[in-house]
């Protein structure tokens, strides 16, 4: 897990990205997802957003992806408004059902 500190500047991300490079170099060939505890950063806004993306870029060139813990409504609203989109702790993977949701076919309904 990368705690995510409350300020960051443009100096402080290449570090933040060798960190998430580093964390997926010790994972192996297990999950290759590096949770970032977002719970202390601030009042979002466009710096935030550069946060995340660029942490998720170099996940991606690493052959991995980021996972976002605690992200406040505010930063999801602001992510989701520049079109970034990001899976955070308790959601289900892409294209994967929620836990405890099953797909139920009634017989006779048509294939779409």
């Amino acid at each position: 897990m990368l705690v995510l500190p409350a300020a960051v500047g443009r100096d402080g991300i290449p570090a933040l990205c060798d960190a998430v490079r580093s964390a997926l170099e010790r994972t192996g060939d297990g999950a290759r997802v590096v949770v970032c505890d977002t719970d202390a950063l601030g009042a979002p806004d466009l710096a935030q957003v550069d946060l995340p993306a660029r942490l998720e870029l170099t996940a991606r060139r690493s052959g991995g992806r980021i996972r976002l813990r605690a992200p406040a409504p505010a930063l999801r609203a602001l992510l989701a408004a520049v079109g970034l989109r990001f899976q955070t702790e308790g959601q289900p993977e892409e294209g994967e059902p929620a836990r405890g949701v099953e797909e139920a076919v009634e017989t006779g309904d048509p294939a779409r």
